[in-house]
């Protein structure tokens, strides 16, 4: 059965909001919040920055029921992979078993302003190759000694380790992301803008290495992003703290001014065009029908933005929810 989850964006709103947030979506109803990890939001004047390790605790506290993913940090020059482990451990710990830890290859605008170079691609696999198998002996209770060509552990154990096993699950846009995911993760997070595409670039492609890796198919975790306005012209007031989501260079930014300018001299409707535009009930489920019946997700993440957040959770939860249930 497809879980349905609600994305709470650290670059747009303060933390104690989040958890507000994280409470609403468990009564509307939701099963999953995935919380991003940034150190800094995408423009300046309008992002926000918490810390999302600290933000899930206090969400973990506040709530019962609705489990936790991030999605996602980076564990590989902020936080050394067995600092991230920790983490997971922790938050397992705090929650109740209802922590997933999910990671990505990242962006320069968390490693830059701290002073870390930012390398290309294949270097940022390699490396998550390495913290993948770091993260996960570690969450398996090993005391691990380690000599990776980007990270070393000598008898590192985690002495407050997870009672319950915490699931990895990896970012995935492309084919390579997808394999390694595939062969040392336990499932993948996809953004989803056209299915076919995404079956191309992401899910066939781990499929194949996993069924290579003598593996089962990774689970998925399907997101799109949305948009609930009534036009064109509060669609782009709500946007505000994500416009330099879609900015050239966006990968490569330091600097969240840098972002906001160059935003901010692109068409409007070149920005606007990039996300799916909703108000009623019924445009969200029809865009995240497809999701469901076409991508099969095994978890469908509503990545959606408004000018009342929290009306927004509620609405969600009482009309959209039920009817994304009940397809197949």
């Amino acid at each position: 059965m497809t879980q349905f989850a609600y994305f709470a964006g650290h670059e747009q709103f303060q933390p104690e909001d989040l958890v507000r947030h994280a409470v609403l979506a468990e009564d509307a109803g939701f099963d999953t919040v995935v919380v991003s990890e940034h150190f800094h939001p995408w423009v300046d004047d309008l992002g926000a920055s918490g810390f999302a390790y600290a933000t899930i605790a206090a969400m973990a506290q506040a709530t019962s029921r609705i489990t936790f993913m991030t999605g996602v940090t980076t564990p590989l020059w902020r936080f050394h992979p067995a600092v991230v482990a920790q983490a997971g451990a922790t938050l397992d710990r705090l929650s109740g078993g209802r922590f997933t830890l999910g990671v990505g290859t990242g962006e320069n605008l968390n490693e830059g302003p701290l002073g870390y170079s930012f390398p290309k691609y294949a270097e940022r696999a390699a490396r998550m190759s390495e913290a993948l198998d770091i993260m996960r002996a570690l969450l398996d209770g090993e005391k691990l000694t380690y000599e990776g060509e980007y990270y070393t552990t000598d008898r590192a154990k985690l002495y407050s380790p997870p009672v319950h096993d915490v699931p990895i699950y990896m970012a995935a846009g492309g084919p390579k992301s997808a394999a390694l995911a595939a062969t040392k993760a336990d499932g993948i997070i996809t953004s989803v803008r056209q299915p076919e595409v995404t079956f191309e670039r992401v899910i066939d492609p781990a499929r194949a290495a996993a069924a290579q890796a003598g593996r089962p198919n990774p689970r998925i975790v399907a997101s799109r992003w949305s948009i609930r306005a009534e036009n064109d012209e509060e669609a782009w007031t709500t946007l505000g703290a994500w416009r330099g989501l879609r900015a050239p260079g966006r990968l490569h930014a330091v600097d969240p001014m840098d972002l906001r300018i160059k935003a901010d001299e692109m068409p409007r409707e070149e920005i606007l065009a990039m996300y799916s535009i909703v108000h009623t009930p019924e445009d969200y489920v029809e865009v995240y029908a497809p999701l469901i019946t076409d991508v099969h997700a095994d978890t469908v993440t509503i990545q959606t933005t408004s000018i009342d957040q929290e009306a927004t959770i509620a609405m969600i939860g009482a009309e959209v929810l039920p009817q994304l249930r009940e397809l197949k």
